[in-house]
């Protein structure tokens, strides 16, 4: 009876971690609302060319200057067009509207391509910031308010650019990064597939997938236990994980992750989520983000693969409530990107 009692609590528990109620979608609004017009403090990663370019982070980067640094921005936006999209009733909705006809206005982004244009920035924010403007142009593009659809055109040159940037990087990428930060190449190419798969665009599509294959095809016995690093936001294992389960068909990559991963098609399989010793150093709170990042792969795991893998749900839901209370704990460290990742990890639970 214990036994039965306890398993009702569990299940109770991870039940009530992937809903995401409207009043949560309202407190993880309010985080990238705070900082979106927010023009410092700012990390701008800046290669000057000369004195010329010297310039405010709004000057430069008029559609995503705030929060923190450019693809924290990127995704910022990305949350609070997703949270409009799927709570009609979010407060402050007009405002939020508002800001982002602001920022995401033609002008803006017109600013935002001409700075990816300059020759000595082809690689600024390659891949992890092009990852989620792709996931922002999809967004957009699929949420039927004539606001997000104008919006979703002002954006597009941006998006486009930055897809000819895929095209043209992968191939020279000889050697993947296997990282948990930002330049991991997995993650860099998951979103954009999303992108282009939704977008039918094909020669995206066609890259990615013969890249990935390339990169990652004969990996085997991912060392799970080398994870995490001291400031991880990322599963290298699963991140790749991630991108594999994209673009290969199920039976094949079934075959591809019992020699990658072959320890997670226990039922018994447990992994400890990433500890955060310090929320106020920037660096040691991105094992809150790793720990939804792990969320979000376990849960497309399990929902796709129900039978073989469903049992990493439980587990994804340990990882998302074990970092979510720490989003809202009044650190700007954190709070400036984190909403993004617990609401793409609640994104994958659904």
């Amino acid at each position: 009876m214990k036994i039965t009692l306890l398993s009702i609590l569990l299940i109770s528990a991870f039940a009530s971690a992937q809903e995401l109620t409207l009043e949560r979608a309202n407190g993880l609004a309010g985080l990238p609302l705070k900082c979106m017009q927010q023009e410092y403090p700012n990390k701008l990663s800046q290669l000057l060319a000369d004195s010329t370019e010297l310039a405010g982070p709004k000057v430069l980067h008029p559609a995503f200057y705030g929060c923190f640094d450019w693809h924290s921005s990127v995704h910022g936006h990305w949350s609070l067009v997703y949270l409009l999209k799927h709570f009609p009733d979010l407060d402050r909705r007009e405002e939020i509207i508002g800001k982002l006809k602001t920022n995401l206005s033609a002008e803006n982004i017109a600013q935002e391509v001409a700075y990816f244009n300059k020759k000595h920035e082809k690689s600024y924010e390659r891949t992890y910031g092009w990852a989620w403007l792709l996931k922002l142009q999809q967004e957009l593009d699929t949420y039927n308010e004539p606001f997000a659809k104008q919006l979703a055109a002002n954006l597009q040159p941006l998006t486009n650019l930055l897809a000819e940037r895929y095209i043209e990087f992968l191939p020279k990428l000889n050697y993947a990064l296997r990282v948990g930060t930002h330049s991991n190449t997995a993650f860099g190419m998951s979103f954009a597939w999303d992108y282009a798969v939704h977008a039918k665009h094909t020669a995206l599509q066609n890259s990615i997938r013969d890249n990935a294959l390339r990169l990652f095809k004969n990996d085997e016995n991912c060392p799970f236990g080398w994870e995490p690093s001291g400031t991880d936001f990322l599963s290298p294992c699963l991140e790749e994980i991630g991108i594999m389960q994209r673009i290969m068909p199920k039976d094949e990559f079934l075959k591809w992750l019992k020699d990658f991963a072959p320890a997670i098609f226990s039922k018994k399989y447990d992994w400890e989520p990433g500890k955060v010793s310090d929320r106020e150093d920037g660096h040691l709170v991105h094992l809150d983000g790793l720990n939804f990042s792990r969320a979000w792969n376990f849960y497309r795991l399990a929902k796709e693969y129900p039978k073989q893998l469903g049992h990493l749900s439980a587990l994804a839901s340990k990882h998302l409530t074990y970092s979510l209370p720490a989003i809202v704990d009044g650190n700007y460290e954190g709070e400036h990107w984190l909403a993004s990742f617990a609401l793409h990890a609640f994104e994958e639970a659904h």
